[in-house]
């Protein structure tokens, strides 16, 4: 009978080991072949297969037909910090199909922080930047996110009424 294992970690095991917080023996056991693979943020150009995989593989569970992504979608994925790797990146994926109503994804489809990122490094000229509405979308997301969602107090420091806020939400689909 033959057992494998398989185990990874983010940790220096040898660092762990001269700390004693990790046992030299056990390091020999599982250590018979090592594979280094670096974090998504190292390689920036499996970002695009990974994204189009996850793609595919939440379009047919959530039983949507989204076909791909835009240019700008993808501009912004590579431009993340992906501290939580290819799982956060899944994760941005399933959330940003689940938020879409198109046939493909597009910046306005990814969480807050990814798409206010994007728009601060963006030095886009396209028409589409320029626009007086992405950038009313933008803020009452942020300010959404400033009040935990809390539409009152958001129509507050908007100062706006809030039915106005309830209609903006739909029409930006916020």
């Amino acid at each position: 009978m033959c057992i494998r294992d398989s185990s990874a970690t983010n940790r220096d095991l040898k660092k762990e080991i001269e700390q004693g917080n990790f046992r030299e023996d056990l390091y020999y056991r599982l250590s018979v072949f090592q594979i280094h693979l670096p974090p998504l943020r190292e390689r920036k150009e499996d970002i695009e297969i990974l994204a189009r995989t996850f793609i595919r593989l939440f379009s047919n569970k959530l039983g949507k037909q989204v076909e791909g992504m835009t240019p700008e979608f993808l501009t912004a994925l590579k431009a993340a910090d992906w501290r939580g790797n290819i799982r956060e990146l899944r994760n941005v994926i399933e959330r940003s199909l689940i938020v879409c109503e198109g046939e493909g994804l597009d910046v306005a489809d990814l969480p807050l922080d990814i798409q206010n990122a994007h728009y601060e490094q963006s030095d886009e000229t396209s028409p589409g930047s320029f626009e007086l509405s992405a950038m009313e979308r933008r803020h009452i997301a942020r300010v959404l996110e400033y009040t935990k969602g809390n539409k009152t107090e958001a129509a507050r420091l908007l100062k706006i009424g809030l039915t106005t806020l309830y209609r903006k939400i739909e029409e930006y689909g916020i």
